[in-house]
């Protein structure tokens, strides 16, 4: 869970935290390697969400938790303004969890957040889906100079981070599962070892150059719609005011 916890900031001490998940989740889907349509058999089932803790949370001294993990094995959630700064910024874990086509849970106020999904895009993108992919190509190189170990998967998801980066500069839209065909199968046969590091290499600048190409057609715009996303989380905190019930930090 590195890449995903590293966005999501501090993690809550899980008595007060499984609270808020189990109560107040808006959104809850599944990520990863499943949502890709990259999964084998032995995969982790990675699950994103977030909650909105009660406006009256907030008035403490002891503040929510604007992360948590669990209380199952793999699973994240983010606050909703922490969730909403994180999308802004053009985080791509947390943009994941707008686009999954495997939704667990969604609540009026989640319908609403995933309808809300282009307003969080921008060509930010550009910059942040290649430093992700460049942290995955650093994490594998190192691994394989410290000890010869090779965990396919790290290139497996650098490529894939740069390909979904393609796709949504040149179309406007994110993609977050590989479809069927010659990319997919190409992806699975770097998980399953069977290019070579050049040739893997050879993807990664091709990638890399049609990231340069896209972002300068992009239909995105340069800057995401902040007001748009401020406003509802606004709403957000008015209509969310009094579901405390004296609960929300125990």
């Amino acid at each position: 869970m590195t890449a995903a916890g590293s966005a999501g900031g501090g993690a809550g001490a899980p008595d007060v935290g499984h609270g808020l998940v189990a109560r107040h989740t808006l959104l809850s889907v599944i990520a990863g390697s499943r949502a890709h349509g990259l999964a084998t058999d032995g995969s982790d089932t990675d699950r994103r969400g977030v909650y909105a803790a009660p406006p009256e949370a907030f008035w403490r001294f002891g503040k929510p938790p604007d992360s948590v993990e669990g209380p199952l094995p793999e699973q994240l959630s983010w606050e909703v303004e922490r969730f909403c700064k994180l999308c802004l910024a053009a985080n791509p874990t947390a943009l994941e969890v707008l686009h999954s086509p495997l939704v667990e849970r969604r609540t009026p106020l989640g319908e609403e957040l995933r309808a809300l999904a282009p307003a969080f895009l921008s060509r930010h993108a550009y910059r942040t889906f290649g430093r992700y992919a460049q942290r995955q190509a650093d994490r594998a190189r190192a691994r394989r100079q410290a000890d010869g170990e090779v965990r396919w998967k790290q290139p497996m998801h650098l490529l894939r981070l740069l390909l979904t980066g393609a796709v949504l500069l040149e179309t406007g839209r994110l993609c977050v599962r590989i479809a069927a065909g010659e990319q997919r199968e190409r992806l699975l046969a770097v998980r399953r070892g069977e290019l070579t590091w050049a040739e893997i290499d050879d993807w990664r600048q091709r990638l890399l150059a049609r990231l340069d190409r896209a972002l300068e057609h992009s239909p995105l715009p340069a800057e995401p719609d902040t007001a748009r996303v401020e406003t509802w989380l606004v709403s957000v905190r008015h209509r969310t005011l009094g579901t405390d019930n004296g609960e929300a930090l125990r």
